[in-house]
């Protein structure tokens, strides 16, 4: 045994279990039990109930339950276990084609909202605002303007405070598959946003359905992606971007007036 061990440069209690048949080569021993089982079937239904939970925020409800490791422990526990339940339109864009599409000056402005749950009281906008942001797809400058609903109305009102701000008209709006302004199923635009294009005078373009990986503006310029956030009790919104720490600040107007953001 003593031989055996040495040459083959392992313990004498390894090759022992070996030769006796109490271990196989290539089986990974179980480690029991894992303290996770008594949270399985917990994040299971919560997940089901919510399929968009942030799992920092199932990991405090863990926490407040006793759960007692880590939160890299439970993001690696729902992905073993697929806990969490497919969801085609968040499905991650991997192995889909990848196209930047290129745009010349004055070409698009691209539009889309961004929800902002739970504001302070002081603000006077009631429990929810919209922020509606437009950018050219050229230069990657933007505008933004807060508003109460995400209705045609507040949509044109906004629209028309942007461009103004952006500096004018461009030849084509691109928007997300919002119902204030196409079919969603369908990507057809409504007739009565038809008629909102044709008094501006631009082309409506609707982005396609699942295609992550396509950009009017390349992903790689810092000023095109920013980040709203504001603090509660604040009246002010800090907007940031991935480079610096600090973009701007907006200050929130009362309800009914909107605000601009720049």
């Amino acid at each position: 045994m003593w031989r055996r061990s040495s040459h083959l440069g392992h313990d004498r209690k390894t090759i022992r279990v070996y030769l006796n048949d109490e271990r196989v080569a290539g089986v990974r021993a179980s480690a029991g039990a894992s303290a996770f089982d008594a949270y399985a079937s917990y994040c299971r239904e919560r997940l089901i109930e919510d399929p968009h939970l942030w799992a920092m925020t199932l990991f405090d409800e863990m926490v407040a339950l006793g759960f007692v490791q880590s939160y890299a422990t439970l993001t690696r526990q729902l992905r073993i276990r697929s806990l969490r339940p497919h969801c085609e339109r968040c499905h991650a864009a991997k192995g889909r084609p990848v196209a930047v599409i290129d745009h010349p000056a004055g070409e698009e402005t691209q539009w889309d909202w961004v929800d902002l749950p739970d504001l302070p009281v002081s603000w006077g906008w009631g429990a929810s605002a919209s922020l509606f942001v437009g950018s050219l797809a050229h230069s990657g400058r933007w505008r933004g303007r807060l508003a109460e609903s995400r209705d045609q109305p507040h949509t044109i009102d906004a629209l028309d405070q942007i461009t103004r701000a952006l500096g004018g008209l461009t030849r084509v709006w691109r928007f997300d598959r919002m119902a204030t302004v196409c079919y969603p199923a369908t990507g057809r635009v409504t007739a009565s946003f038809a008629g909102v294009a044709k008094h501006y005078a631009v082309s409506v373009a609707i982005c396609p359905a699942r295609r992550g990986n396509r950009y009017s503006t390349p992903p790689e310029l810092a000023l095109t992606t920013v980040n709203v956030v504001w603090r509660l009790g604040s009246p002010l919104i800090d907007i940031a971007h991935p480079i610096r720490d600090h973009g701007g600040q907006t200050r929130a107007c009362p309800g009914g007036r909107g605000g601009d953001g720049s």
